[in-house]
């Protein structure tokens, strides 16, 4: 006979399976609504402390993971309250930047997107918080990526007209 415990321990581990699978999707909008990333930011004119375009598949991938294990540790304890439904909500402003910068090449849409996903990562960071430590912290680097493309985004605005 299968312990209550047991099955709630199990249906835990599928709502992690759920998060990472959500933000999968929103990494797949970004990569499969636009074609040729990599070319168009190759021609681009960049600063000089813009990364390599390999170093964003690797970079994202691992926030992601982190973003998802933020959120089902939130999730977990207080299920989808307001801290879940400005998580989703970031989630889908991040999933818009890459088909407004590449897609569309709206530069200030981009701009405005990412400025807005970054004041919701930091209300996010702060929600969590109250709630977990942990899917606090899970965030912080995901907020400092972001921070840092916001920079990126506005450089490449102002300097491809």
């Amino acid at each position: 006979m299968v312990t209550t415990a047991v099955k709630r321990q199990g249906r835990q581990w599928w709502a992690l399976a759920g998060f990472v699978a959500a933000v999968v999707v929103v990494a797949l909008v970004g990569s499969l609504a636009v074609t040729g990333t990599q070319d168009r930011y190759g021609s681009l004119v960049k600063p000089p402390w813009a990364p390599p375009a390999w170093l964003f598949g690797p970079v994202w991938s691992v926030l992601y993971l982190m973003i998802a294990v933020s959120g089902w540790l939130v999730w977990r304890r207080v299920g989808f309250s307001l801290p879940m439904w400005v998580f989703a909500a970031q989630l889908v402003l991040n999933a818009l930047w890459t088909p407004l910068f590449f897609g569309m090449g709206s530069f200030e849409l981009a701009c405005a997107d990412i400025v807005a996903l970054l004041v919701l990562i930091t209300v996010n960071i702060g929600l969590f918080r109250r709630v977990s430590g942990a899917a606090a912290l899970l965030l912080v680097p995901y907020w400092a990526w972001v921070a840092f493309a916001t920079a990126l985004t506005f450089t490449l605005w102002r300097s491809n007209p």
